[in-house]
């Protein structure tokens, strides 16, 4: 269950990094929002918040370089 909860937070922060749209968000922008989506799904899955951070703020920054939140 642990890695559907680690899949489920990357994707989820990618998601909602992608829909500021409207603002042209910098990587930076990006990053924040997908930390804090990662450590929300972390802390509700009863894991590691910080973990959760670093992941959803990586794939928060990354996205649009592989053409995901563009």
């Amino acid at each position: 269950m642990s890695k559907f909860l680690s899949i489920a937070a990357l994707l989820g922060a990618t998601a909602v990094a992608g829909c500021t749209q409207g603002i042209n968000p910098t990587d930076t922008d990006r990053a924040l929002i997908g930390a804090g989506v990662g450590a929300t799904v972390a802390h509700v899955g009863g894991h590691n918040v910080v973990k959760g951070a670093a992941l959803g703020g990586a794939a928060g920054a990354l996205c649009n370089d592989v053409r995901l939140c563009q």
